[in-house]
């Protein structure tokens, strides 16, 4: 399911209330490039407020997946006032706090956007499968990441692995993409 099609899901299962999309899966299996293709789909169909919150900008540092996590449920999903405080990779501590506009419509994607908590506030929940061989080449070779992410890889693969332990977003999501390693 590419991202028109996804979003006339999306706005079938929104019944009219303001979109919120949350879009997990593992790292590389394609979370950012679907959530981007989605925004862009919003934006040429009148939607030009629609937001999009990757959550590598609120990782709290490599170890941060389940703060993250518990972020897009407290911070970005039921505040009145919406938003997230941002991390400065660079200087390796907090960033900006960033508001979220709690009218227009919101996509948010990342490892840790799927939760038990945050799945009943989404209109609509994807899960992006792809296996661990396909998904790690893509994500090391990602710019930006080539040779940093490498270190950290094992530590993250385990704050996954964690996390659907606890939360199973698989068996949360309302979408299922089996994405494909030529995608």
């Amino acid at each position: 399911m590419r991202a028109a099609a996804l979003l006339d899901r999306v706005l079938a299962d929104s019944g009219g209330r303001r979109p919120v999309v949350l879009i997990d899966g593992g790292s590389g299996s394609g979370k950012t490039t679907l959530a981007g293709e989605l925004l862009h789909e919003f934006r040429a169909r009148g939607f030009g407020g629609a937001q999009l919150v990757s959550l590598d900008d609120a990782y709290p540092g490599w170890g941060g997946l389940a703060a993250a996590s518990r972020a897009v449920h407290r911070d970005m999903l039921s505040r009145a006032h919406p938003g997230y405080e941002s991390w400065d990779w660079a200087a390796d501590a907090p960033g900006p706090w960033r508001d979220i506009d709690a009218s227009a419509p919101l996509i948010i994607e990342g490892c840790g956007a799927l939760s038990r908590e945050s799945a009943p506030l989404a209109t609509t929940a994807v899960w992006i499968e792809l296996d661990e061989a396909h998904r790690k080449p893509r994500a090391l070779s990602r710019p930006g990441d080539i040779g940093v992410f490498e270190e950290f890889w094992e530590m993250w693969a385990a704050q996954e692995r964690e996390h659907w332990r606890r939360n199973a977003p698989f068996l949360l999501a309302d979408v299922v993409i089996e994405d494909t390693p030529d995608a």
